[in-house]
């Protein structure tokens, strides 16, 4: 990766900043020396309450990085610092939220465990409610270390919770586990792990020449039977496990197609640009949840073949979401057009709207979109 990194970005290395997946060795290694180098200062003959220098996640240090040998682009924050200190008032619960979550990851290392966050919320809710009264907190405390250490969540053994599905043409093995055949899953699909060591060893194989990212669900009316495809859902927004599988098909199968099939809203398009760029809030590690996946539909084209009772008036979240796309670098012309349009007309459409021609629409609907697919 670091390679491929070097060969196909405009920004020289020094710009960019990432968080390395490490082993459990080595991070505790890096907490350790911040324990050090705080107790250093603190000892010192003009002692002092050291602050934490951290790669800065607001959207003013954010950059999208443009593939120059491919279409990938994916966000990433510059070397650009902010601190937490104990001395400043507005920082100090952060501060100390940053020293009690390295405690607690140093404790999950040395035990050889792998927790969720919301496991993680549960436990520090326990210990320290004062600091970590909601999930929020430990949310953005993981980031907080993350952007101080410059390791990868799961470095910390922090799991990622997963609501996602693979379906369709697509054989996957575990270590030492049967073969799946993701055709035989049901409606349902297989069920993404959380654990992103597992889903980097899964071996996979297909025959497939699409891959559809459906917003919500997996069709029921086995399209793969009629399109060769896998089919993946983070149902809803994208979590961590489902991007990062889908980054690691988009590697394993360089050629087939990735297309985004998501509601005609503002929501729908920012959820597309998830898969696609990551997030500012994950820039640090944003190049391993993203790739290369174009818009498909909802797309305003479509719009003639839904009824006109099934649109639903845009609300202020919406316009909300718009407004923060519009102004963000990262969203290509050609989106920002269709969003204005969005806008402008006043309405949203979802998916499940399609289906006023008949179950079996979506089939021939994907099948009539991807001819059209070099031109999105």
């Amino acid at each position: 990766m670091a390679d491929l990194r070097r060969s196909t970005v405009f920004f020289t290395e020094q710009h960019l900043s990432y968080a390395d997946i490490l082993p459990p060795l080595e991070v505790r290694s890096r907490i350790e020396v911040a324990v050090l180098n705080f107790l250093k200062v603190l000892n010192s003959s003009t002692p002092a309450i050291s602050i934490l220098p951290m790669i800065n996640r607001k959207k003013s240090n954010s950059r999208v990085n443009h593939g120059l040998l491919t279409e990938d682009s994916w966000i990433f924050l510059s070397r650009s610092f902010c601190t937490r200190s104990l001395m400043r008032e507005n920082t100090t619960k952060s501060f100390m939220r940053v020293w009690k979550m390295m405690e607690m990851c140093y404790e999950i290392l040395v035990k050889e465990k792998r927790v969720t966050q919301r496991e993680l919320f549960y436990k520090l809710l326990c210990v320290s409610p004062d600091y970590f009264p909601s999930q929020v907190q430990v949310n953005q405390t993981i980031q907080d270390v993350v952007a101080l250490l410059r390791c990868s969540r799961f470095s910390l053994g922090v799991m990622a919770s997963s609501r996602g599905a693979v379906a369709g043409r697509l054989l996957l093995q575990e270590p030492d586990q049967e073969i799946v055949d993701c055709t035989t899953c049901g409606s349902s699909g297989y069920a993404i792990s959380g654990d992103l060591n597992l889903l980097e060893k899964l071996t996979m194989k297909t025959d497939a020449r699409y891959i559809f990212v459906i917003e919500k669900r997996l069709a029921e009316d086995r399209v793969f039977n009629q399109i060769p495809c896998i089919l993946i859902t983070a149902k809803g927004y994208p979590d961590l496990a489902t991007r990062f599988l889908l980054h690691r098909m988009s590697r394993t199968f360089p050629d087939i197609k990735i297309l985004g099939l998501v509601d005609w809203n503002p929501a729908g398009l920012a959820i597309l640009c998830t898969f696609k760029y990551g997030s500012i809030g994950m820039g640090l590690e944003a190049y391993r949840y993203a790739c290369n996946i174009k818009w498909l539909g909802l797309r305003k084209d479509d719009l003639a073949a839904i009824p006109e009772e099934s649109f639903i008036p845009l609300k202020p979240k919406d316009l909300q979401i718009a407004k923060s796309l519009t102004s963000s670098e990262i969203l290509q012309d050609n989106y920002k057009e269709e969003l204005a349009v969005m806008v402008q007309s006043g309405k949203k459409a979802e998916i499940e709207a399609l289906y006023f021609h008949g179950y079996d629409f979506l089939g021939k609907y994907l099948a009539n979109k991807i001819v059209q697919v070099d031109y999105i």
